[in-house]
């Protein structure tokens, strides 16, 4: 009989802290393996929210008793004590004869008895058997529905649903719905375009919960159909004066560095403009759809979608010429990205892909709701977008990148992102896969996310070069919608052995190493979702 799902989980402590769904405490182990307690907030550090630290565990003779074994539901020490989740704010030692000690935020120091069950964070809880079981039954659910995966992906499906399941969290402007977080480390809100990666997992476990990723964004939309780019606690990310000064203070380092001092301040930032992410909510919409059909959630959201494309095409195409532009870094969700040394402004090929993409989209929604008429109109719409994509950009032998007017030298995998509109002329599709497959971008784990053999490319700089799973889920898909199934096949196996073998569920991968690259953080959210709907020869990535 197979190990249980949750049993193939362990927990590091570090990389992977124990915590619960729902749950803002994290319990993490410090190098002297001693034990410590901090709550997970919106761009706040874990040193600025401790609870709890130097908790240790002690026998009758004052021996400290080791941690035998950290599973999902549990942290288990040697002597029989256990320490479990009684709900999301309660964590509980369980045990006899041994006593805890433990200093709080302030360096109180603190110790009490285990006898039966002592409450370490929380008001109150049950007895030690119910607590223990009830931590155990709530897992077994949870990985009671994640698909099935091949045999050799087992393990790690196991850690990336488990992932999925701790990055659920309630979020104050969430209107009283769990958002999926994108790490538990910081990113502790529902960004935009993150959902949407996260709903593709969860509409096979959980339809309603990956429908509800889809609400919280669309809920807070503006009226002239612009989605936020973060619903967090204290409210929405959607243009410049919502951003943290951080964030700012980062982002001036490098964007326009590559212009001289004079061209990069007359493209800085102006004083307010819109931040959101790539559109891709009605291409999520429709894949949550063929997973567990709804025509009333489609109705629902369909004028929502409608109001999000049109705004691309009316408030962030500055020069008028029919292609979107990204107005700042965060919307294209590539922030860290060199296309961004050449000012606040681009247009690189993915966004003007991902337009056409949804126009399509946007169809199928319109023929599932018997709006025939619009069907098709969208579908004409599409394939004109897609025609001024390649009548404005195609040079004959790639898709250029713009920026403020300014051709972008840097090779990126976004160049070959219009294979996504599935209606290239052949010519120019195979002329991408012949890219694709070139030293520029294949390697035994591609696709880095600058060329290989351009000078920009760092393979463990953010967006500069480390491979990012959203990136090769795309090719993936726009191969197949082109025609390319083969190649599409291969480079979902090359992804998730990397993944497999990497160590962890990561930000970004080195491509060189396959080693977790410079500052990725850990338990990533859409790297965990894409690698669980990868399932190669289970079910293999189907085109909206």
């Amino acid at each position: 009989m197979p190990t249980p799902l949750l049993d193939l989980v362990a927990l590091d402590l570090r990389e992977r802290p124990f915590t619960d769904r729902g749950s803002r405490l994290l319990v993490l182990a410090a190098d002297d393996g001693d034990l410590w307690v901090a709550r997970s907030e919106y761009e706040t550090r874990l040193s600025d929210t401790i609870v709890l630290t130097a908790l240790r565990i002690r026998a009758a003779d004052g021996a400290a008793l080791p941690i035998r074994a950290a599973r999902p539901d549990r942290i288990a020490f040697a002597g029989g004590v256990h320490l479990a989740f009684a709900d999301a704010d309660t964590l509980v030692l369980t045990g006899a004869g041994a006593r805890a000690e433990w200093l709080d935020a302030d360096g109180t120091a603190h110790g009490a008895a285990i006898d039966g069950r002592l409450v370490l964070v929380g008001k109150d809880a049950p007895d030690a058997p119910t607590v223990l079981g009830a931590a155990r039954a709530r897992w077994a659910t949870w990985f009671e529905r994640m698909p099935a995966v091949r045999a050799d992906l087992r393990e790690r499906a196991a850690l990336a649903w488990w992932t999925l399941g701790i990055n659920l969290l309630p979020i104050g402007h969430a209107g009283g719905r769990e958002g999926l977080v994108p790490s538990r480390f910081g990113y502790v809100g529902v960004w935009n375009w993150d959902a949407y990666f996260h709903a593709i997992a969860l509409r096979h476990g959980d339809a309603e919960l990956a429908r509800d990723q889809i609400r919280i964004l669309l809920a807070h939309q503006r009226p002239d159909g612009l989605i936020p780019d973060v619903v967090h606690d204290e409210g929405v990310l959607a243009e410049t004066t919502d951003l943290p000064r951080s964030d700012r203070a980062r982002l001036a380092e490098h964007v326009g560095s590559a212009l001289g001092a004079e061209e990069a301040a007359a493209a800085s930032f102006g004083e307010v403009v819109p931040v959101t992410k790539p559109p891709l909510t009605a291409w999520a919409v429709w894949k949550i759809h063929r997973a567990a059909p709804d025509l009333d959630f489609l109705a629902e959201v369909y004028e929502p979608l409608v109001r999000s494309q049109q705004w691309w095409l009316t408030h962030s195409d500055p020069d008028g010429d029919g292609l979107a532009e990204y107005l700042h870094p965060y919307s294209s969700g590539l922030d860290d990205s060199p296309v961004w040394d050449y000012g606040p402004r681009a247009e690189p090929p993915d966004l003007n892909s991902y337009l056409a993409l949804q126009f399509d989209v946007l169809g199928d929604i319109a023929e599932a709701l018997d709006r025939v008429d619009e069907a098709a109109g969208w579908r004409e719409r599409a394939a004109a977008h897609t025609e001024l994509l390649i009548a404005r950009r195609w040079d004959g032998e790639r898709f250029g990148t713009v920026s403020a007017g300014r051709a972008v030298a840097t090779r990126t995998p976004l160049e070959l992102l219009p294979l996504l509109t599935g209606r290239l002329p052949r010519a120019i599709a195979d002329r991408l896969v012949a890219d694709l497959r070139s030293a520029s971008f294949w390697g035994e784990r591609p696709v880095p996310t600058v060329a290989f053999d351009d000078p920009d490319f760092d393979p463990d700089a953010m967006w500069r070069g480390p491979v990012w799973l959203n990136v090769n889920y795309l090719l993936i898909e726009g191969l197949r919608r082109s025609g390319y199934p083969d190649v599409a096949d291969e480079l979902t196996e090359r992804t998730v052995r990397m993944v497999a073998e990497g160590g962890g569920l990561y930000e970004y991968w080195n491509p060189l190493t396959g080693a977790r690259a410079g500052r990725a953080t850990t338990g990533f959210g859409w790297s965990s979702a894409l690698f669980v709907d990868h399932r190669p020869a289970t079910d293999r990535i189907r085109p909206v």
